[in-house]
């Protein structure tokens, strides 16, 4: 069975490190990839500088506040690209405000989660991800691979 790959953007140490050890504990094949800024992300995901052999994510995780462009520029990258607007991106940030919800949604996001502070809470979030995103969910085919 091929791993699913989820490509994680997020600036923070404590919250990448929460993250992959909440994917440790999966009993599902995963690749989880961390690119840590906008720029970045964007960057994978369309195979420029550092990542030219870089796989097409089956799935994105998104923080919003993140530096050099932010969540919503991302996420409005990746919905207005033609190659790319197949994949489903899930909005995981601390902010609840309705105005960041509400942006989200206009750009097409897939759904978005505010992150709990609580350590056991976050890892409980990720363990969600992990149960409907890749357990029950059917993702759609790569287009790389097709």
């Amino acid at each position: 069975m091929t791993p699913i790959h989820i490509l994680l953007v997020e600036d923070n140490e404590g919250d990448i490190l929460l993250t992959r050890e909440a994917f440790k504990e999966a009993k599902i094949l995963i690749k989880l990839s961390v690119v840590r800024d906008g720029e970045e992300a964007v960057n994978f995901l369309t195979k420029q500088g550092e990542y030219l052999l870089a796989e097409v994510p089956d799935l994105l995780l998104l923080d919003i506040n993140l530096p050099k462009k932010n969540g919503h520029e991302v996420l409005q990258f990746i919905k207005g690209d033609e190659g790319l607007k197949h994949i489903p991106v899930i909005i995981l940030s601390t902010s609840s405000s309705p105005k960041d919800v509400n942006m989200a949604y206009s750009h097409y996001v897939n759904c978005f989660i505010t992150k709990p502070l609580d350590v056991n809470d976050f890892i409980g979030v990720i363990a969600s991800i992990e149960n409907f995103w890749i357990s029950i969910v059917r993702l759609p085919a790569n287009k790389e691979n097709k």
